[in-house]
């Protein structure tokens, strides 16, 4: 996955379609590349079971693949996993990658993962308290000793007007709705790290993100 496409999505009834319309505009979105964040934390983790939730083309479930992991990777949208499928054959993973259609507002995934990443979860149709339900759902489907990792975007681009009507939850708002008993997890990483980003029209500029790594101790 990458940058989810913030803004316009109020006048779409459900999640599905505002991202089959997203997908559908463009016959590629991503470049097919990891997150960079995701592969910093992830590259000195045991390796096991991953479950990567909005995995869009696949970039991410592709290089967890690669690396060994055994992957669940689940969109809303099935032109992405279309796609995400046909990414996983062409670089040899496809047995290691299992990709699955759902809503994570109305269904979620069976089992529990050695990791579950959640990489820019930000949706026009999915915000505030959805979007901390469906990550209080992710956390559950954690093992002991296993790891959440959840990327976000701290805020717009600096080359994009800033829209109010839009909310990016800070790291201590995710941890707040998460809810977690202190005994049980142990934030390992929480950081806010600035990159260079380039918007749709060649504008060079910059935008902060936020990863947070939470250890399941219990």
């Amino acid at each position: 996955m990458g940058d989810r496409r913030m803004g316009d999505g109020a006048g779409l009834r459900t999640g599905r379609e505002f991202w089959e319309e997203f997908y559908q505009d463009r016959d590629q979105v991503w470049t097919g590349n990891p997150n960079p964040l995701l592969v910093r934390e992830a590259v000195g983790l045991v390796v096991g079971t991953a479950l990567d939730l909005g995995c869009g083309e696949g970039g991410d479930a592709v290089w967890l693949a690669r690396n060994g992991w055994r992957v669940t990777a689940v969109d809303v949208s099935a032109t992405a996993l279309r796609r995400a499928g046909a990414h996983a054959a062409e670089e040899g993973v496809a047995d290691r990658i299992l990709f699955a259609e759902h809503d994570l507002a109305q269904s979620f995934p069976a089992g529990e993962f050695d990791l579950v990443s959640a990489q820019f979860f930000h949706s026009p149709v999915a915000q505030g308290d959805e979007r901390a339900k469906i990550l209080r759902r992710a956390a559950e489907a954690v093992a002991v000793g296993g790891v959440l990792l959840i990327g976000l975007h701290a805020g717009w681009p600096s080359f994009m007007e800033h829209r109010h009507d839009v909310h990016f939850p800070t790291m201590d708002e995710v941890l707040d709705g998460l809810a977690f008993d202190g005994d049980e997890w142990r934030v390992e990483t929480a950081d806010e790290v600035e990159r260079v980003a380039t918007g749709p029209e060649g504008q060079v500029g910059t935008r902060s993100d936020t990863i947070l790594r939470i250890r399941r101790l219990q």
